[in-house]
Order: C-alpha cells, then sequence, then structure tokens
C-alpha cells in the first residue's frame, strides 16, 4: 500500500477579503491560505505520505508576486527536505499565455529540486517511494495548441473542434496505457473539467481555454486512482475506478460559500484503492440578505438579523433592500459597529423605488455569476424583454456549447434564417 497525499487549487495569492495584519505586514487572507497549505504539508510529513500529488492552479494567476512565490516555496521545500517525492500539475491559471509561455511551476524542474516532478505535458513518470514503485500519468490543463495545430482547426466550429481534440487525447492517453507495468499500481493525474462534475466559476472563467473531457476515457480499469483538479468543490465522480476532485483549500469567493475544503489522504493498492476526505478549517464566508421594504423599524430589524447570524472572524456581505422614505431610519455607525466582529464585510443595500426596480441588476465584484445566472438577472429588470427571454435564454445555452445537438442544429437554422 501507497499512502498519498492529493491535494489542488492552492490560489496561494488570493487577497480579495482581506485586510493588513498589523503584527506581520502581510494580507490576511495570505495567511490564510498559506495556513491551509501548511496543514496539508504536516500531515504529509507526520504521517508519513509516500507520495504528494498537488493538481494545478497553485496562483490565481502565472506571474505571482516574489512574496507569494516565497511563501509556496517554504510550504513544498519541507517535502523536500523529508524526502517525500512530489509531483506538481500545471493548472490553467500556472499557465502563461495559453500555455504558449512556459508555467510559473516550472521552475521546481529548473531548479532540479531533489524528489519534485513538474507535470506540464502529458507522460507516465515511474516514482520510488519507500512503499515500492508507483506510476503516474500527469496531463496539464490543454488547450487546442497542445494537441491541434492552426491547419487542422481552420474552418471548423468549436463543436468540430472540441471533437477532434477529444480524438487526439484519447490516442496519446492510449499510448501512456499501452507502456504501462501491470504490476505496479498506476494513478492518473490531470487538471480538466469532466463532464460529470458538479462545477462553479471554474468553467467560465477557463471559457474558450480548454475543453470538457467524457468521464469514460479516464475512469479506466487501468488506473488504481485518479486524481483531479480543477474544479473546486469536493466530489467523487466514479467509484470503480475512484475519480476524485479534493475541490480547492480555501474558499476563494461567495459562490463557494456552502463548500468544505479540504484535501484527500489516499491509500493506493491493485485494484483496492480506499481515500478519506480531510477537512481544513477554512474561513467561513456568510451571505446576510434582509428585504425591508415592508418593515416598521428598519433599522432594529437590520440589527436583529445581523445579531442572528455567527459572523465573528467570518468574511461577510450584507445585503439588504429598502426604500427611499426609509433611508432616514438607517444609521451606518450602527451597522459597521454590528459587523465589527467580522474578518472584513461588505454592505451592499439595494434602493428600491416603489414604482420600479433599478434597471441594473445588483452584480458585486465578489460575485461570481456564470452567464446564463447574469443573463436571467439582467432579464429579471427588463420588462420590454420579458416577452423575448425563453428565445433569448436558449440563444445564450446555445452560445455556450448547452444545447442538446439537436435542439442547437435547429437553433442555428433558425437564427440563419
Amino acid at each position: 500500500m501507497i499512502n498519498v497525499l492529493h491535494l489542488s487549487d492552492i490560489h496561494l495569492g488570493s487577497l480579495a477579503h482581506g485586510k493588513i495584519n498589523p503584527a506581520t505586514g502581510l494580507n490576511s487572507r495570505l495567511e490564510d491560505f498559506t495556513h491551509s497549505l501548511s496543514l496539508c504539508i504536516d500531515r504529509a510529513i507526520a504521517a508519513p505520505a509516500d507520495l504528494v500529488l498537488f493538481g494545478g492552479d497553485a496562483f490565481p494567476d502565472a506571474v505571482p508576486p516574489p512574496l507569494v512565490q516565497q511563501a509556496f516555496a517554504q510550504q513544498f521545500r519541507r517535502l523536500a527536505d523529508a524526502r517525500i517525492p512530489t509531483v506538481l500539475l500545471v493548472g490553467n491559471h500556472d499557465q502563461h499565455s495559453q500555455g504558449l509561455g512556459g508555467a510559473s511551476l516550472a521552475i521546481y524542474r529548473s531548479l532540479a529540486v531533489p524528489g519534485f516532478i513538474v507535470g506540464d505535458h502529458i507522460a507516465t513518470h515511474t516514482i520510488a517511494t519507500n512503499n515500492g514503485k508507483i506510476q503516474v500519468i500527469t496531463i496539464p490543463w490543454l488547450t487546442r495548441s497542445a494537441l491541434l495545430t492552426r491547419q487542422e482547426t481552420q474552418g471548423l466550429s468549436l463543436g468540430e473542434v472540441g471533437k477532434l481534440l477529444i480524438e487526439k487525447l484519447v490516442i496519446v492517453l492510449e499510448a501512456e496505457i499501452r507502456q504501462l507495468d501491470p504490476d505496479l499500481p498506476t494513478v492518473l493525474l490531470a487538471h480538466m473539467m469532466v463532464d460529470t462534475a458538479t462545477y462553479g466559476a471554474e468553467r467560465f472563467l477557463a471559457a474558450g481555454k480548454g475543453f470538457t473531457i467524457p468521464l469514460a476515457l479516464i475512469a479506466r480499469s487501468e488506473f488504481d486512482y485518479v486524481a483531479l483538479g480543477h474544479v473546486h468543490r469536493h466530489q467523487v465522480l466514479c467509484q470503480q475506478p475512484l475519480v476524485v476532485y479534493p475541490g480547492s483549500i480555501e474558499r476563494v469567493d461567495f459562490g463557494e460559500e456552502d463548500e468544505q475544503k479540504g484535501y484527500c489522504w489516499v491509500e493506493v493498492e491493485k485494484n483496492a484503492t480506499k481515500f478519506t476526505f480531510c477537512p481544513l478549517p477554512a474561513r467561513q464566508f456568510r451571505t446576510i440578505t434582509i428585504d425591508l421594504t415592508n418593515s416598521e423599524h428598519p433599522q432594529a430589524d437590520l440589527l436583529k438579523t445581523i445579531e442572528e447570524h455567527p459572523i465573528t472572524d467570518s468574511i461577510v456581505r450584507l445585503r439588504y433592500q429598502i426604500k427611499p422614505h426609509q433611508l432616514l431610519d438607517i444609521e451606518d455607525h450602527l451597522i459597521h459597529q454590528a459587523l465589527a466582529p467580522a474578518h472584513t464585510y461588505k454592505i451592499i443595500p439595494e434602493l428600491v423605488d416603489s414604482r420600479s426596480r433599478a434597471r441594473i441588476p445588483d452584480l458585486t465584484p465578489e460575485e461570481v455569476l456564470d452567464p446564463l445566472s447574469a443573463l436571467k438577472r439582467y432579464l429579471a429588470t427588463r420588462e420590454d424583454l420579458r416577452s423575448m427571454e425563453t428565445d433569448l435564454l436558449k440563444a445564450a445555452q446555445h452560445l455556450l456549447g448547452d444545447l442538446p445537438p439537436e435542439d442547437s442544429a435547429q437553433l442555428s437554422l433558425e437564427l440563419h434564417k
């Protein structure tokens, strides 16, 4: 049995919703993410792990500032010092310019860090651990340029390009599988969107930069465990073999408010792999929403609602609806006073005119909406477009590739006419 710690989507350097810690001079969110990462490394060293697999997206982008790079390196250096083999997979946020300019993690290969493997291309790595050898196939975040030439995609629709990409990946992956030693346990480590996964904002943040992989392509009997990265919500896509997203180690925005964060502890054996999800004490995000438009005592009702929520040390978003004539009843300093126990907070009042609502929906910087949800939110404010709502939503689904092929083909014909 080989003990593997599988973590992913660290996003070290995501500083939104943070504040400066006067004791250290550092952004508190950098400290949060570093702390969660340190707990993962602590477990790997204490257990100990025979192998650590990182599923990609070390930073929010490919050019992290030196302070963030240093925090990442200090934690992973502990694995090198403990002589624990580690595979660092390249995710979409780790790549420069669609993968054409290298990757932020490539420096660990250039420095020849002992025991570290950087997975920036499709390859099979045979790794010697304290409990025997294991094979790891790496598939980093793939874009069209990774598998196709410009000539191959010229004149093709998005659907045709996607189909061709899958066909190419099937061939490349099959070639790797045929070279495997059948007597050794095998793990597939991949940063990708799988078609049966429950997505968050990842799908739309990567729109146009990657493609969705069918589960059947990776749920192969040759694999004893499939370690995935990219989707921030922990989930198990398949039991035989185990196909697992550990999720991210910290909440990035309010879209992940209700998600449990953590990593996976995996006991890899031929045909008998088991895993455990290990929660991390990630900082809480809390949204407080109240409609005060019919309240006779808006200030008191607002303060009472805040008091009913456990906000201490949480990142809080307060949203309340109020009518213009009620504004004189609201004392801002009392609201700030009530929210003071929070780590950080944002107050989002929505002024509701009794004659009509604001034309533009309230979309705040920290709120991540997928395109369809944003369009629905907008259409809800447009009475003049109400009769066209169904057609507009269907057209949006067509553009996003979310319609069934037969419906998409029919809509294309109608639009052409």
